[in-house]
């Protein structure tokens, strides 16, 4: 089979079982099977493909069918313009989870008399390590930045520390089930994209999303434990006037804020941000 008839082919058989976005995940599968990029397919399309890679790329066809993510498979992810590798072990970084970074870039910015030069962030439940390698490469041309992240898992913080090797970032993994090895009480910035899906609801979520690892999902009953831990131990290791920035499902915009607003005698100003899609995203707060 040639390039041309096996691309037809990919996408015919990604629309016979109704998978969203099936041209372009065909199209993706079969640059990384052929290590080719888009032009260099159309202009080789006759081609012929070798019988062991035309197989290998039938079967990752079958693999997306199944519901596994095509990140999974190419172990790749684009987020604020930098490129991640993904596996089973962490959450895929999701355009949405861009606002938290910038919200946070514009705070630091906006603050900077306020917090200083030296800008210390911690990222909490950092998966890919998506967050705090953006927050590092957009802000150490402006700030002297230290930035930690923290995971429960060890098999995330391997795969953070991996992409800030690839992205030259200087940030510090500690293995922590939240602020349990979380030393320091001087943060200017605590930022995290906690679990927050409700647990009884995970199991109605595509079969994409439930490939990916519960423990980054399972928010508990309500969706609301980490939040609760964040708002309860956060303010212990943030500096005066530092900031609080976490990232909140669409509905959950009064009850995150409340959960902050039971602690009135250590944050303020307590907001939330909306999305490119005007979804509640962000709920920022600032420590007295």
């Amino acid at each position: 089979m040639n390039i041309q008839k096996l691309r037809n082919f990919g996408r015919n058989k990604l629309k016979e079982n109704s998978i969203e976005d099936a041209s372009f995940k065909a199209e993706i599968l079969l640059q990384y099977i052929l290590n080719m990029n888009k032009t260099e397919i159309i202009i080789n399309s006759e081609k012929e493909v070798q019988h062991d890679l035309e197989q290998k790329y039938i079967a990752y066809l079958d693999e997306v069918i199944a519901g596994k993510p095509i990140q999974y498979i190419t172990h790749k992810q684009e987020f604020m313009g930098l490129n991640f590798y993904v596996d089973e072990s962490v959450l895929i970084p999701q355009p949405d989870t861009e606002i938290l970074v910038e919200e946070t870039i514009r705070t630091v910015t906006a603050n900077n008399k306020l917090l200083g030069q030296n800008i210390k962030i911690l990222d909490l439940c950092t998966g890919s390590g998506a967050i705090a390698i953006s927050l590092e490469n957009y802000l150490k041309n402006k700030f002297e930045t230290e930035t930690i992240a923290s995971d429960v898992s060890k098999k995330a913080i391997d795969v953070a520390k991996r992409n800030a090797r690839e992205n030259n970032a200087k940030v510090k993994f500690i293995i922590s089930d939240m602020f349990e090895n979380i030393k320091e009480n001087n943060f200017d910035i605590i930022v995290s994209n906690p679990p927050y899906i409700e647990k009884a609801t995970i199991i109605t979520l595509s079969k994409e999303v439930q490939n990916e690892p519960h423990l980054a999902l399972d928010g508990g009953i309500d969706g609301l434990d980490f939040y609760k831990i964040i708002a309860k131990e956060g303010y212990k290791h943030l500096k005066s006037g530092g900031y609080i920035l976490v990232e909140i499902g669409y509905n959950q915009k009064e009850s995150v804020s409340n959960i902050f607003k039971e602690y009135t005698d250590q944050y303020i100003e307590v907001n939330c941000i909306k999305d490119l899609n005007g979804q509640d995203r962000v709920i920022e707060v600032k420590r007295r």
